[in-house]
């Protein structure tokens, strides 16, 4: 037989209504730990958000509203500072969610920041040919990569989604990475950058008027009645165009460090931010690094190897720090030590 107090305990058990110490002990713990984890993946990703929307808007509403030629001081101030931010939350991942997760971050932004290079080829071949002035290559720059994190962004979830449903898509991104590192060792050069004939710039001219003389920092202005666009935007819709080529070699490679969709989007965002001020820093000498793109060929190559091994060989993300930070810094050393013969 049971009590009154014992019939009425069994009966807030069943109905799911008893606390104790102030808990519902009815409820699911693996269930509310992932409903936690859920949350503070959402916090994450609304303060990065936050940081990254205010870092953009104090770069150009407060330190270039005024249009003007970047210095290369200016840019190596500028540089200097994004990895300083880059390393700071590199400390934070380590800090706040594990050490493991900074590693991966660290890790991956060095990949990036790497791979960046082939842009800042890309971008000399792009304003010389449209002829853009210095003082209004940072607005391009700055507007293209505001696409480019978008863009990124679409791409990052849409593999995260594959890999999670697909796990073999690894082992495509590994093979894909292992032909481009051929590719890259075997043809130093960027060859076939023809910005005249870039076809999503084809599509918009034809159906959007362009006029013909220099509009200065202006996208699009009014003529006659009539809004036309300006070379300049042209400008952004190449290197926007161009950057989502080259991120089909660098979001496979991210994904041979880490799963982690937040550490990669971070990763790459990083060092996109960070790009123009390299751009501005070393545009003048950056052909003369001619070890640096084997270096790169290596980097991919051995990402691509290790996402082919992933089942029979694990490479700790501390080892994989190590071998692309010394390959990168070889290959750097290695062309200053041993210039190119003229």
């Amino acid at each position: 037989m049971f009590t009154a107090d014992e019939r009425i305990l069994g009966d807030q058990m069943g109905s799911g209504e008893v606390r104790a110490w102030g808990f519902d002990v009815s409820r699911d713990p693996r269930r509310e730990a992932a409903r936690f984890g859920m949350s503070h993946q959402n916090w994450l990703w609304a303060i990065f958000s936050i940081g990254v929307t205010a870092m953009l808007a104090i770069d150009l509403g407060v330190f270039n509203r005024r249009a003007h030629p970047i210095s290369r001081k200016e840019a190596l101030g500028w540089s200097i500072l994004w990895i300083l931010i880059s390393l700071a939350f590199s400390w934070g991942v380590s800090a706040y969610i594990s050490p493991q997760k900074g590693l991966e971050f660290l890790t991956g932004y060095i990949l990036e920041k790497s791979l960046s290079v082939d842009n800042l080829f890309v971008f000399i071949i792009i304003f010389s040919y449209f002829k853009v002035k210095p003082e209004f290559q940072h607005r391009v720059l700055y507007w293209g990569i505001i696409g480019a994190l978008v863009m990124r962004g679409i791409l990052i979830a849409a593999g995260s989604i594959l890999i999670g449903k697909f796990q073999w898509i690894l082992y495509l991104f590994g093979a894909f990475l292992v032909y481009t590192a051929i590719r890259m060792a075997l043809h130093g050069e960027d060859d076939g950058i023809e910005p005249a004939k870039n076809p999503v710039v084809r599509f918009f001219r034809r159906f959007i008027p362009v006029t013909e003389t220099d509009e200065g920092s202006s996208f699009f202005v009014r003529r006659e009645g009539k809004w036309m666009a300006t070379p300049l935007i042209v400008v952004v819709i190449v290197v926007e165009t161009t950057d989502l080529v080259f991120a089909t070699d660098s979001i496979p490679a991210i994904f041979g460090v880490t799963n982690d969709s937040f550490i990669v989007y971070t990763s790459n965002v990083f060092a996109i931010l960070g790009l123009r001020a390299l751009y501005f820093l070393v545009a003048g000498i950056v052909g003369l690094f001619r070890f640096l793109k084997f270096g790169i060929a290596l980097v991919l190559g051995f990402i691509g190897v290790k996402m082919l091994l992933k089942d029979f060989w694990h490479f700790s993300t501390a080892w994989s720090l190590g071998i692309v930070g010394s390959v990168l810094a070889i290959s750097v050393l290695l062309s200053i030590v041993i210039p190119e013969k003229k």
